[in-house]
Order: structure tokens, then C-alpha cells, then sequence
């Protein structure tokens, strides 16, 4: 029987895991708000990353808001109003500094690779050219798509791609 991964105190912090929002974003489902895509023509590292953190903040806010209005009817004595979870939320995303939770780009890059030798992710062959704010051009942004060893891979190998890949 498999336990699920997971720290000894604590638990996890986020709503959902990195490589699983990964994996349903390549498969074109767009998870937790995200753009649905074409699997097919898949997408650069720079905008899943990006689509991860927003989905990830707009989640906890939304965890939190409904925290508090639960706290504030309890108090209250009243039913738990929809609307004012809504507008808590905005007010908490806007709040919330993207760098403040989940990974950051560098840790996403060295994931990403990790699923890119199990070969659960491929490169479309599609590139386009890219620039980096005021010094010029950069590095080309890489297309990457899901292969289907990704797609047959479990839940619990997605959760810990690095465990998968050197049997820890």
C-alpha cells in the first residue's frame, strides 16, 4: 500500500501541487482558472510558470476569504454570503506579493527539467524570440508539450519527479 507523500508536521501549504498543475495544464484542461491550451502546440516554461503563480495566489486568497467570512458570520450569527467571500478575495489577491508563495523561477526551471529527463515532457520543436526588458534580446522561448509517458505516469510520481528520477 502506498502512502501518500507528504511532511511529518505541518502538511502542505498549497492548494495543489506544482507538477500536478503542470501535467492538466499540458494536457489542455487549464486548471484552477488557467487558459485552456492546445496540447498539441504546448507551451513555453516562462507562461506556465507564470499561469502556476497566479492560479496558486488566486487560491489562497480565495482560502482565505472564505476563512474569514466563515469567523465573521460565526461571529455574526448569520449564514456565510457567496458575494462577500468574492470580494475578500480580490481584496486579498490584490494584497498578495507574487513572489510570497510557491516556487520561483529558477526552483520551476530545475522541476521542469527534472520531468523533461523522465521525459514526461517534450519540445515541440517551436521556438519564438524573446527579449529581456532593456538589454536586448534573450534566450528563445522553448514550446514544450506532454508526452505520453506523462501522461501515463501516476499522480504520486508527478507529485516528486526528483524521487521518480533517482529512486528516492
Amino acid at each position: 500500500m502506498a502512502e501518500p507523500l507528504r511532511p511529518q508536521r505541518g502538511g502542505f501549504l498549497r492548494p495543489f501541487g506544482c507538477g500536478w498543475f503542470i501535467r492538466e495544464f499540458l494536457i489542455g484542461n487549464g486548471p484552477m482558472g488557467s487558459p485552456a491550451i492546445s496540447p498539441i502546440k504546448g507551451a513555453p516554461q516562462a507562461d506556465i510558470f507564470y499561469h502556476y503563480k497566479n492560479a496558486l495566489l488566486r487560491e489562497i486568497a480565495v482560502g482565505r476569504a472564505t476563512a474569514a467570512e466563515e469567523r465573521q458570520a460565526r461571529r455574526q450569527r448569520r449564514g456565510i454570503s457567496p458575494s462577500a467571500i468574492e470580494n475578500l478575495a480580490e481584496k486579498y489577491r490584490a494584497k498578495l506579493p507574487y513572489k510570497s508563495h510557491g516556487c520561483r523561477y529558477h526552483s520551476f526551471v530545475v522541476y521542469f527539467s527534472n520531468l523533461h529527463r523522465l521525459g514526461w515532457v517534450e519540445f515541440t520543436g517551436r521556438e519564438e524570440p524573446s527579449s529581456i526588458q532593456s538589454y536586448g534580446v534573450g534566450q528563445p522561448r522553448r514550446y514544450y508539450r506532454l508526452t505520453a509517458l506523462g501522461t501515463a505516469a501516476s499522480g504520486i510520481a508527478w507529485n516528486n519527479p526528483y524521487a521518480t528520477l533517482y529512486g528516492g
